[in-house]
């Protein structure tokens, strides 16, 4: 209940329901028939692991954005500080400049498609309330607490495994199919061997040399060992701050 209570406290999550409320008030305004808007729904459901997977994989990890100034901030923000300190809640939760475009580029035209605005409201709020959900995940594998349940607790173990054994793999949240139709699940860490980049994600120390925009901005400091000395050097200015 701690965790619900601090995730139900967080400003993105405001921004997701609230979001979520005022598309269905539009959906009631421009009702026609619920058929579509369960259809809608259903396929912004479906459609939602899919997204994520291709995000994740394709562009999250991809070594285009830091190679140019244009979208190095962006990436360094979206994922980079993530995989350099997986536990760190600055960076947990998608920056909402990236998150809210997405959503509705994704899942609009598939509920205008099925049944016109009422829809294309409709699909927004489902999408919404499953980023919602996705998050709540997220903090689950990324805070210190133990899942109550089998379920909860493998996703915990696969999501953990991405980020502290090798990252090109179990790109999932809370489904990894398209993992295993994409041939990047691993079910058992010793199936795959450990990668050396799996905290910076490709943005080596050759790298941050030739396109040197992400390491600026992160004040020439590159963690490609154990991210945890970001926090303990952080406590330990602040502590010969006071």
């Amino acid at each position: 209940m701690d965790l619900v209570r601090a995730f139900a406290t967080y400003p993105s999550v405001h921004a997701y329901v609230g979001l979520a409320a005022v598309s269905l008030v539009l959906a009631a305004h421009w009702f026609t028939a619920w058929l579509p808007l369960v259809i809608a729904t259903g396929l912004t459901v479906v459609v939602y692991p899919f997204v994520w997977y291709v995000l994740h994989r394709w562009v999250l990890h991809s070594q285009f954005l830091y190679k140019s100034p244009l979208t190095a901030k962006v990436w360094k923000r979206i994922h980079f500080d993530h995989h350099q300190d997986p536990h760190n809640l600055v960076v947990l939760f998608g920056a909402l400049y990236t998150t809210l475009p997405t959503i509705a580029l994704v899942t609009m035209p598939i509920g205008y498609l099925v049944g016109g605005l009422s829809g294309a409201a409709t699909a927004f709020a489902a999408g919404l309330l499953t980023t919602c959900f996705y998050e709540f995940c997220h903090c689950v594998q990324h805070l210190n607490t133990s899942p109550k349940t089998r379920f909860m607790k493998r996703l915990k173990q696969l999501h953990m495994w991405h980020h502290f054994h090798n990252e090109q793999g179990n790109f999932g949240i809370t489904n990894f199919l398209w993992d295993r139709l994409g041939k990047t699940y691993y079910p058992k860490a010793n199936m795959v061997p450990k990668s050396p980049t799996v905290f910076n994600i490709g943005y080596t120390e050759e790298m941050a040399q030739r396109y040197p925009w992400v390491a600026q901005l992160s004040n020439n400091t590159r963690g490609d060992g154990n991210p945890r000395r970001f926090r303990m050097n952080a406590d330990a200015t602040n502590g010969s701050a006071e």
